[in-house]
């Protein structure tokens, strides 16, 4: 079942940033919508789908593709949403069923050694790895992410694009905190061979 977003809710504003958000008010918007508020869940929405999106774009490689799986596993979110439990991580819990749908699909289809589509840009593949406004260095970033393997490239992004620390990345995926830690130092240093420093993701925290 293919949902628009414009479907699924009528687009309320709401920050688009989880670090913006007042205290306890994303708890409270999970609290309404387990309730059955369907305004509450549409705010959800509002707050993690184009992130959402973004992942799975670089994931994919496909905007279609990307686009069935965010509406996916929001529709099974709607579905789950009252087995979560209030006060835990939502956005972990959220990427990791969305990461499932990603498995699922490659499960399904042969590996294909599709290029990357022409019109990718910032607003497409964006966020921190990609600093420069020059295009051309958007599009050389975007093709040395995408020749990354699949689970590199996805514990990359949610390192660096997400800024989610490396237990969270191994809830997300499935895997122990040492691997998520491994995938995304293997990513960076596949990505030293391939770009020229200052279009490589800044170093950060560990955490």
């Amino acid at each position: 079942m293919t949902v628009a977003r414009t479907e699924l809710h009528p687009r309320p504003r709401v920050p688009t940033d989880p670090d913006t958000l007042l205290p306890n008010e994303e708890s409270e918007w999970i609290v309404a919508a387990q309730g059955g508020d369907r305004q509450a869940f549409a705010k959800l929405i509002e707050l993690y789908y184009d992130r959402l999106y973004r992942w799975l774009y670089h994931l994919t490689r496909n905007r279609e593709k990307a686009e069935d799986l965010v509406q996916e596993t929001f529709l099974k979110v709607l579905g789950a949403l009252g087995s979560f439990r209030p006060g835990s991580n939502f956005r972990a819990w959220l990427f990791r069923i969305g990461h499932n749908n990603f498995v699922n699909l490659k499960r399904a289809e042969r590996r294909t050694t599709a290029p990357l589509p022409d019109d990718a840009s910032g607003t497409e593949v964006g966020g921190p790895v990609i600093t420069a406004s020059d295009r051309e260095a958007v599009r050389v970033v975007a093709q040395a992410i995408a020749e990354l393997p699949p689970e590199f490239r996805s514990a990359l992004l949610l390192r660096a694009d997400e800024g989610l620390s490396f237990r969270e990345i191994a809830a997300i995926m499935g895997i122990t905190e040492e691997t998520a830690r491994w995938r995304v130092f293997k990513a960076r240093q596949k990505l030293v061979k391939m770009l020229p420093p200052d279009l490589l993701p800044g170093s950060e925290p560990e955490a």
